[in-house]
């Protein structure tokens, strides 16, 4: 812990993949240490500060907070993201959908794939085996390619399925609101299968309409979701979610090892 936030940061290497993602000793670092952007293969996974901000220590507050749902809660299907994630858990479709699942929302507004990279290596996947995992994050990436973000997510979905080997995997793509994200999603959706059982939902036929616009009834930002949006995409997440939870007999004496 003593470690300044110029350490070196360890890498290991997925190689079946051609990724790279931060190890377990990866400190978060300081505004003042310098971007770091580690490629490998076809797919580059830039390692980004954690900067405070505010000054308030929020983003630390709520990732700890995660890691002590991890000691508590036994769940059996935990959502990780960014703020498409945690917004999800303000409306009554939560409520409705995915608390009876005993589901936790671990996600965080703001984030970008190197700040969920961190959180999931930091803690955040300790002492919990839930039945599913959903990954929603990307949009955020402002500053990084196509082949950057997609590095990013398919790192995370690596490193989940690495982790939660008995997990099943659920990825939504990024919104398709801007051309880049759209390229994303067309990255994810060759590599993805690759990776193993990972199912994914590319839900911007629901909101994109034919002259390629989105309307403000949909993303009242034009960057987040509206209740009925969220409605939208739920519903269908929930039938898949169903889907997956209703193991077979082989399945659930797997999960009991």
């Amino acid at each position: 812990q003593g470690k300044t936030a110029e350490t070196a940061l360890r890498i290991i290497t997925a190689s079946s993949a051609g990724l790279l993602y931060v190890s377990d000793g990866a400190l978060p670092c300081c505004a003042s240490a310098h971007r770091r952007l580690v490629h490998r293969g076809s797919y580059s996974v830039p390692v980004q500060p954690v900067v405070d901000m505010q000054g308030d220590g929020r983003w630390m507050s709520q990732h700890n907070r995660f890691v002590q749902e991890c000691k508590d809660a036994e769940p059996d299907v935990l959502f990780v993201g960014d703020s498409m994630v945690q917004l999800m858990k303000q409306h009554e479709v939560w409520r409705e959908l995915f608390s009876p699942l005993h589901a936790l929302n671990f996600g965080i507004g703001g984030d970008t794939t190197c700040n969920v990279l961190w959180r999931l290596q930091n803690g955040e996947l300790e002492n919990i085996r839930p039945k599913v995992v959903v990954l929603w994050v990307g949009t955020n990436n402002h500053e990084h390619t196509a082949d950057q973000v997609a590095g990013g997510i398919l790192a995370i979905t690596q490193l989940l399925l690495s982790r939660l080997p008995k997990s099943k995997m659920i990825v939504l793509f990024p919104n398709p609101l801007r051309e880049k994200n759209a390229s994303v999603n067309n990255l994810l959706r060759v590599s993805l299968p690759r990776l193993g059982p990972v199912q994914f939902l590319d839900m911007g036929g629901s909101f994109v309409h034919s002259d390629g616009t989105i309307s403000s009834r949909d993303m009242f930002d034009f960057l987040h979701l509206s209740a009925g949006a969220y409605r939208t995409i739920c519903t269908s997440l929930h039938e898949l979610l169903l889907q997956l939870l209703d193991e077979t007999p082989q399945e659930r004496r797997a999960s009991l090892v």
